[in-house]
C-alpha cells in the first residue's frame, strides 16, 4: 500500500474525537443490531479512563536545598502550564543533569526539549507518564495480540467464564461490511453463535440442577463459572472482548508504531490508530511528532522521523 503524508488531521478523522476539552477524550463505537437482535459493533472504541496527575511544585522542598546562586528553586515558577504527561517526563528528565537554574529549557521550550530526547532515542524519560484506555468494540483476535505487547503494559481483560450470555457482543471485520454477502454471512454467523450459546448454557445448567457430577460446584459463582466456561467453546474471534490497558508514554509509542503501520493488521490498526488521536488530544509534546497516512486501503495510520525512541 502507498502511503500518502498528512500535516493535518483530516475533517472525517477530526470528527472521531469526543470529549477533549474534558481532558479525557473518546472514540466511541456504537452498536448495531442483527434482525434477531444480536448486537454487534463495526469499529473499535476508545475510552481514555486515567491520566497523570502532577504537582511539579512539590519539588520545591528537594530544590530549595541547593545554593541559592543556582536558582532551582525558581523551576517550579515556570508560567507556561505543560500537560500533566509532558510535566512529569520534562521534570524528570531535567533531574538527570540537575538542571533546572536559568540555563535550563524552560516549558515554552518543551518541543524542542521533547525532540531532542525523541532524536537521542532517551526514551526511558517517557515512561514516567501513564495513560489507561478503555478498547471496545475489538473482537478476540485483536485482544490475542495487543497482549503480546508487555513491556510497561497492564492489561485487564473480560472474562468468558465469569459474564454471562446476555452481554454478548459480537465484532464485523471491515471487509465483510462492504460486501453485502458476506455482511448477511456475518449476521447469519453471530446470530447462530449467540444462540448455540445460550441454548448449551440452558442444556449444561439443567444438567447442573440435576446433580450432574462435572458440573457440581461449592459456590454459585462457580456453578455459573462451569456452566459458561463450558458454553463459550461455540464463540468465534468475532466475540466481542473489551480490555482495559494501561501503559507508560514509551510503551503507547511502541504500540502505536507497530500497530497504527500500514503492514499491520487492519482491525488492530484501527484500533491503534484511534489510541494515538486520544493520545495526541493528551498531549501533542510527547505524541506530537507522528503525521498521519491516507492508506489505500481507506484506512488511516500513523508514522513520526523518530521510531523506537
Amino acid at each position: 500500500m502507498n502511503a500518502q503524508d498528512s500535516s493535518t488531521l483530516p475533517q472525517e478523522v477530526q470528527e472521531w474525537v469526543v470529549g477533549a476539552d474534558t481532558g479525557f477524550p473518546a472514540v466511541p463505537s456504537e452498536p448495531a443490531f442483527t434482525a434477531a437482535g444480536t448486537p454487534y459493533l463495526k469499529t473499535p472504541g476508545v475510552a481514555v479512563i486515567a491520566k497523570p496527575e502532577v504537582n511539579v511544585r512539590n519539588i520545591s522542598g528537594f530544590l530549595d536545598g541547593f545554593a541559592p546562586e543556582l536558582q532551582f528553586s525558581q523551576y517550579v515558577d515556570d508560567p507556561v502550564t505543560l500537560p500533566p504527561g509532558a510535566a512529569v517526563c520534562k521534570a524528570a528528565g531535567q533531574l538527570c543533569y540537575a538542571s533546572f537554574g536559568v540555563k535550563r529549557t524552560y516549558n515554552s521550550d518543551a518541543e524542542k526539549y521533547f525532540e531532542n530526547i525523541k532524536e537521542s532515542g532517551h526514551g526511558s524519560v517517557l515512561e514516567h507518564a501513564n495513560y489507561t484506555m478503555l478498547f471496545y468494540g475489538i473482537s478476540r483476535s485483536v485482544t490475542h495480540e495487543l497482549v503480546r505487547h508487555r513491556a510497561g503494559v497492564g492489561v485487564s481483560q473480560i472474562s468468558q467464564r465469569y459474564v454471562s450470555g446476555r452481554v454478548l457482543r459480537f465484532v464485523e471485520r471491515p471487509e465483510y461490511q462492504a460486501i453485502p454477502e458476506l455482511h448477511g454471512d456475518f449476521e447469519r454467523r453471530i446470530d447462530a453463535a449467540a444462540a448455540d450459546y445460550n441454548r448449551i448454557a440452558d442444556i449444561l445448567a439443567s444438567e447442573q440442577k440435576s446433580g450432574a457430577e462435572l458440573l457440581s460446584a461449592d459456590y454459585r459463582t462457580d456453578l455459573r463459572k462451569k456452566v459458561q466456561q463450558a458454553a463459550r467453546s461455540v464463540l468465534p474471534n468475532e466475540t466481542e472482548a473489551p480490555i482495559v490497558v494501561t501503559a507508560n508514554a514509551r510503551a503507547w509509542r511502541h504500540i502505536i508504531e507497530m500497530r497504527a503501520n500500514m503492514h499491520a493488521e487492519v482491525e488492530i490498526r484501527a484500533l491503534a490508530f484511534r489510541a494515538y488521536l486520544c493520545l495526541a488530544a493528551l498531549d501533542p509534546i510527547i505524541f506530537g511528532d507522528y503525521s498521519v497516512i491516507h492508506l489505500s486501503d481507506g484506512t488511516y495510520g500513523v508514522q513520526t522521523p523518530h521510531p523506537k525512541v
